[in-house]
């Protein structure tokens, strides 16, 4: 679904503004633990005239192994305002353990994802052997908790965004914790309906409102991208 090369660009919306960009890139390879993994960041950064209201530079990283689709590390840097968080999570997948930056061990379970590293994994199942209402069951370890991290298909829809027209898939992730968003509300991810699955808008509801994420741009996919309907004007 997904290789080295792969840039996602996408608009930020706060109610009418433009808040804000985000990127999700895959620059290369790293080896960690002594396997080869995708390396996978995404970074969040708020528009220079919006930074006066909420200033935004976040950054999340997973290093997701090449052959499981598991990760052996994840990283957070958040700053958002006046919050700061720097966060790392090693994952040691034959001794199912995980150590945090603070120097704690955690017993985590097999395959065990982070919420990154869960979003590339889920893009690499078949959907469309899911049918409405069914829920893919996965794991997502943070800050020193396993938690259970349920995605619910909720169907198909046409979507139009800035990159274009594409039928998609509608999921919506049970974001218990992890870091990309926060729990005040639902999450609905729409995910092109071919074989990248890459995401073409994100809604979440917080406590004023909603944010919305919107694709603008993509380039370095690995798959044609036939979900697409037509380009915008």
């Amino acid at each position: 679904a997904f290789d080295v090369g792969e840039r996602l660009v996408f608009d930020i919306s706060y109610g009418f503004v433009t808040a804000g960009q985000a990127v999700m890139v895959i620059p290369g390879f790293k080896y960690v633990n002594g396997r080869k993994a995708y390396e996978i960041n995404t970074y969040a950064v708020s528009n220079p005239a919006f930074d006066n209201v909420f200033k935004v530079r976040d950054k999340y990283s997973t290093f997701v192994d090449v052959e499981g689709i598991f990760p052996h590390r994840f990283e957070q840097h958040v700053r958002e305002g006046t919050f700061a968080k720097d966060y790392d999570a090693f994952f040691d997948q034959n001794e199912l353990t995980a150590e945090t930056n603070n120097g704690e061990k955690f017993k985590i379970p097999k395959y065990v994802n982070d919420i990154l590293s869960a979003f590339y994994y889920v893009r690499t199942l078949d959907l469309t052997q899911f049918h409405k209402g069914q829920t893919i069951s996965l794991e997502n370890f943070y800050d020193g908790k396993t938690h259970p991290l349920n995605v619910k298909i909720l169907g198909r829809q046409r979507v139009e965004v800035e990159a274009g027209t594409f039928d998609c898939i509608v999921v919506e992730p049970m974001v218990v914790e992890g870091g990309l968003f926060k729990n005040e509300g639902s999450i609905k991810l729409w995910l092109t309906n071919d074989a990248n699955k890459i995401p073409v808008k994100v809604s979440t509801k917080v406590v004023i409102g909603s944010i919305d994420v919107t694709l603008t741009k993509y380039q370095g996919l690995k798959n044609p991208v036939t979900s697409k309907v037509s380009d915008e004007d």
